[in-house]
């Protein structure tokens, strides 16, 4: 039986530093009372994302907003509000003047059972609405099975470089630890940079084959991720159209003058795959 949704007056006590912890960020401090984070936004190096503990509510100095725990999975995943509290359902609540130690959880729960060749019917549907082929999605990705709290789930999934899992389907979005980027090298000077998979595999619609490939998974790995594209000489940056992404590309072009950014090609569209859905047909969420 398929797990029922978080109820919606129990949001506000979902624990946010745990929250953070299963979308793949920990405290850079910590006290009794708050937990600081470098931003899940834009990239930095200094702590600006602060967790009140006792009110249960994030705020991210950088960029002047915060809120709650919905808001943050709302805001961190562009997801629907029914999708954020499915995330939420097996985090345990927070506990306001009592904290807990804190300890990043193994797997959040989500057990890989299986990775193959993407067969089921509904993922091809998938790929069709966000106008991927079949072939390019095989060459890349895997038709992932998983269970979390006894439950069975199946999704599109691109591996990253430490073994976890990035996990989409029409309907959900997830991931299983560890987080991290997915870096494929051919061997030649030229590296595209994308966000997430589905700008990725758009990309190598238009791209030739003797580029490499950087997905972040994440702008949190940004800084990370700076140790692969000092190695080449030219990097063409497919980044995302929002604030965030604007701050990404900007931050890049500042740290490496090889760095072009390519958004201009998708000006009117939140990211790649968006521009290549509506001028390509299919539809995508």
């Amino acid at each position: 039986m398929k797990k029922e949704p978080i109820c919606w007056e129990k949001v506000r006590a979902v624990c946010i530093v745990k929250t953070m912890a299963k979308a793949g960020h920990f405290p850079r401090r910590e006290t009794e009372k708050e937990a600081w984070f470098l931003s899940p936004f834009r990239p930095e190096t200094h702590a600006s994302f602060k967790v009140s503990k006792i009110k249960n509510l994030w705020f991210d100095h950088g960029s002047g907003f915060g809120g709650n725990t919905l808001d943050l999975v709302v805001r961190l995943y562009d997801c629907r509000l029914l999708d954020a509290l499915d995330f939420l359902s097996d985090i345990p609540p927070s506990f306001s003047f009592h904290p807990q130690p804190f300890e990043p959880p193994k797997n959040d729960g989500l057990i890989i059972k299986s990775a193959r060749p993407i067969w089921h019917y509904g993922l091809k549907v998938y790929l069709r609405e966000r106008n991927i082929t079949l072939e390019t999605a095989n060459k890349y990705c895997k038709e992932v099975h998983y269970s979390r709290k006894g439950n069975h789930y199946f999704g599109i999934g691109l591996q990253n470089d430490s073994g976890g899992w990035e996990l989409r389907n029409r309907y959900y979005k997830s991931s299983s630890s560890p987080k991290d980027i997915t870096y494929f090298s051919n061997g030649c000077m030229q590296l595209v940079v994308t966000e997430g998979m589905f700008d990725f595999l758009t990309v190598t619609n238009f791209c030739h084959d003797n580029m490499s490939f950087l997905i972040l998974n994440s702008l949190s790995f940004l800084k990370k991720a700076m140790k692969h594209i000092e190695l080449f000489k030219d990097v063409k940056l497919y980044l995302d159209n929002d604030k965030a992404g604007k701050e990404a590309t900007n931050w890049l072009m500042q740290k490496h003058k090889g760095c072009i950014d390519k958004s201009y090609l998708y000006k009117d569209y939140k990211d790649i795959n968006e521009m290549w859905i509506a001028t390509n047909g299919g539809y995508g969420r």
